[in-house]
């Protein structure tokens, strides 16, 4: 079954680092988009091997105005 999440990545010293917005502790890195796509999913697996409970989150959103 494939799941789909939200990769957050940005590149800091020439290395794409990123995150899934929706589980917190999967993050990795790599030299190039690939390569981090392919160690993100590493992290994810080695998460669900070590049995750790995925959150079941419900994101919400809301407009707020601050002072500018």
């Amino acid at each position: 079954m494939l799941r789909y999440f939200t990769l957050e990545y940005w590149v800091d010293d020439g290395w794409y680092v990123g995150k899934l917005k929706e589980i917190p502790g999967v993050f990795s890195q790599g030299e190039s988009l690939e390569e981090l796509e392919e160690n993100i999913r590493e992290s994810y697996q080695l998460m669900i091997e070590d049995e750790m409970v995925l959150p079941q989150t419900t994101i919400m959103a809301k407009e707020l105005g601050v002072e500018a």
